[in-house]
């Protein structure tokens, strides 16, 4: 795993090893990032379930002015503080190791973009939705990571499904305001 471009291009990433962990693809991150590639510079992103971070590192290598990473596990945190050292973007960086809903109940400023991939097929994916969107700016998008036989709502909140990618058996899922589509 590495950083595909900017500031950091090229460096190389920790990743976490389990049956748990579920890495984003190489391919899946440059997707998402073809999508937001204009949308990215100056803007608050929120790396919701991190795992090791490569999201929000990428976005910030990207000229993010902030990434927010936030998992529930102590390992997850601590490998996104390794990774931000090493690829020297701690800076724009805040980690929280908490469970989404605290995260959300705590946070008070509103985010550009917020990447969602939590562990597939347990529930969660459609919970965070649905929470995620009262913590947008209108002209924000949401986008989600999801296997292909996992089915998401039209809508949450005032966020409506704008389009959908399918990479193998992963789908990608944005979602925006109802008002900027």
């Amino acid at each position: 795993m590495r950083v595909i471009t900017g500031s950091a291009r090229g460096r190389r990433l920790e990743t976490l090893e389990g049956e748990d962990v579920r890495p984003t693809t190489d391919r899946i991150k440059e997707a998402v990032f073809s999508i937001i590639q204009f949308q990215t510079e100056g803007r608050r992103f929120l790396d919701l379930f991190a795992g090791s971070g490569q999201m929000g590192i990428e976005a910030l290598s990207r000229g993010a002015k902030e990434a927010v990473f936030v998992d529930n596990a102590k390992k997850s945190v601590e490998t996104v503080k390794r990774n931000l050292k090493a690829t020297k973007l701690e800076i724009g960086a805040k980690v929280f190791q908490a469970d989404f809903r605290s995260f959300l109940s705590m946070n008070s400023q509103p985010f550009d973009i917020a990447f969602l991939d939590p562990p597939y097929r347990t529930g969660t994916l459609g919970d965070a939705l649905a929470q995620v969107c009262a913590h947008m700016n209108d002209t924000g998008v949401i986008i989600a990571e999801n296997p292909l036989d996992e089915d998401l709502s039209e809508n949450y909140g005032d966020f409506v499904r704008d389009r959908q990618y399918r990479y193998g058996k992963i789908k990608i899922t944005t979602y925006r305001h109802k008002d900027f589509l």
